[in-house]
């Protein structure tokens, strides 16, 4: 489907009201139905539009959770989990409307086992708030996607983000979930044992379900040590394939490099504007070096030799704490930054992902179509695994405007699926990417359609996420 497409789906008035009633009577003040509580859970980040739930149940353990669901089931009601709202695909829209958990109130640490470099947490608490928890314990946990997103919302849309190149995703971190299904019965999907043979996965299963086969209550982690010494920089470029064969370059050698990211000319504008840099206007690399100051220094100084070899400018890198911080805040603020660009907005912020021999080419041919058709569209990119972003400024309610970049967002993605990529390598499926989901795998998704319907019959947990029934 377009964008601009997407409508509400059939919705149940005598069941909804039904089930309100329930609710209000069991949870009191913390169950919601006022119109500006319920427009903060819905979809806002994006120029999707939003679609409102019919009330808000603040939980505040994991019963609450499994109570909610088994109200909801017996009305046959729409269930959405609510994290930080931070996600990009609509994934948090309640098309048929039905019933927001908001889970800010689950944001506790309840488990550290430093030893075995794990933690259990509820899936309201964020990243931010988890790694402040476990500073002191000289661990850290590594998935970063730029906002301060929630563990259960990173876990549900199989997050990735700027140290997915040393760390991996979501799906290479999370031990285990427990989860509320469509019956209101939380189930545990693993033991914290780093392998298993135990049956089916039903962990990854659960990883990047959107919300739609389960509720989460907990999330089980793989955690990291701090590193020693960390270092970082960057480096300009004259064109955005000399620093996209610098990356290729960097992964193929096997630099243990944490962080290589890439941003376009005109994101380095905007990020200069924004957030007070006086970089040069040039494609430029982001990177990040974890390790032992031996290791660190090795490293910094073979990435320098292999920007030289690409035509790279001075690669300026530095161990200092605050200098890194400014740079990184300026790239996790690029989303913003591209907004500010031209004020009174939207932004369509899209991504997908390619093999990493594919990545030069691919980005090429990308900035070619946005200087084609004349679009205002930064670039960035989680480049170390192939992964870059789009954001599309626009004016949202023009309807040329949204027809040009649902185009541009078309072309895009069967580009990516063109070279054996992803039209997605981390914001998800959700509403906004769902027409191109069958192209990417074909019969595999009626497949996943016959998983939904085994665990969720009445399909009440976020319906018209990820597909539709039909």
């Amino acid at each position: 489907m377009a964008l601009s497409d997407i409508k509400g789906a059939a919705r149940n008035e005598q069941a909804i009201a039904a089930a309100v009633a329930v609710l209000r009577e069991r949870f009191g003040d913390r169950f919601q139905t006022g119109e500006a509580i319920r427009a903060q859970h819905a979809h806002t980040t994006t120029y999707i539009p939003a679609q409102l739930p019919d009330g808000v149940v603040f939980a505040e353990a994991a019963g609450d959770v499994a109570e909610t669901v088994k109200i909801c089931a017996v009305h046959r009601v729409p269930v959405i989990p609510f994290g930080t709202g931070s996600s990009l695909e609509g994934q948090i829209n309640a098309p048929a409307g039905g019933i927001s958990i908001d889970f800010s109130r689950m944001n506790r640490v309840l488990e550290v086992n430093a030893e075995d470099l794990d933690c259990t947490v509820e899936p309201g608490i964020t990243r931010e708030e988890l790694n402040t928890y476990l500073r002191d314990t000289g661990l850290f946990f590594p998935i970063d996607p730029g906002a301060n997103a929630s563990i259960g919302g990173m876990t549900s849309t199989r997050a990735s983000g700027t140290n997915a190149v040393r760390y991996g995703t979501m799906k290479d971190n999370v031990l285990s979930v427990t989860a509320v299904t469509a019956k209101g019965e939380e189930i545990r999907t693993a033991r914290r044992a780093r392998k298993s043979s135990a049956g089916y996965d039903l962990t990854r299963l659960f990883v990047g379900a959107e919300g739609t086969l389960g509720v989460l209550t907990s999330v089980t982690l793989r955690l990291q040590g701090i590193p020693a010494m960390i270092s970082g920089g960057v480096c300009s470029f004259p064109t955005l394939a000399d620093a996209c064969n610098a990356v290729i370059m960097t992964v193929q050698l096997g630099i243990p490099v944490a962080r290589i990211e890439l941003v376009n000319a005109l994101q380095i504008r905007a990020c200069n504007a924004y957030s007070g840099l006086t970089l040069p206007e040039l494609p430029t690399l982001f990177v990040e070096f974890h390790g032992s100051e031996d290791s660190v220094r090795l490293q910094s100084e073979e990435f320098a030799h292999i920007t030289a070899e690409c035509g790279g400018g001075e690669f300026k890198w530095t161990a200092d704490a605050a200098e890194r911080a400014k740079l990184w805040k300026a790239r996790h603020d690029a989303y913003w930054a591209a907004k500010a660009l031209r004020p009174g907005h939207a932004v369509i912020a899209t991504d997908v992902c390619v093999p990493i021999s594919r990545l030069a080419e691919c980005v090429a041919a990308t900035e070619a179509d946005i200087e084609e058709h004349g679009l205002l569209a930064p670039i960035v990119g989680h480049a170390g695994d192939g992964n870059f972003h789009v954001s599309l400024v626009l004016d949202d309610k023009n309807p040329a405007d949204v027809e040009q970049a649902e185009a541009f967002v078309s072309r895009l993605n069967a580009r990516a699926l063109d070279m054996d990529g992803t039209c997605t390598g981390e914001h998800g499926i959700g509403q906004g990417k769902q027409a191109f989901l069958p192209l990417e795998l074909g019969g595999a998704v009626d497949l996943m359609r016959e998983i939904k319907r085994a665990l969720d019959p009445d399909n009440i947990l976020n319906p018209g996420k990820i597909f539709t029934m039909g």
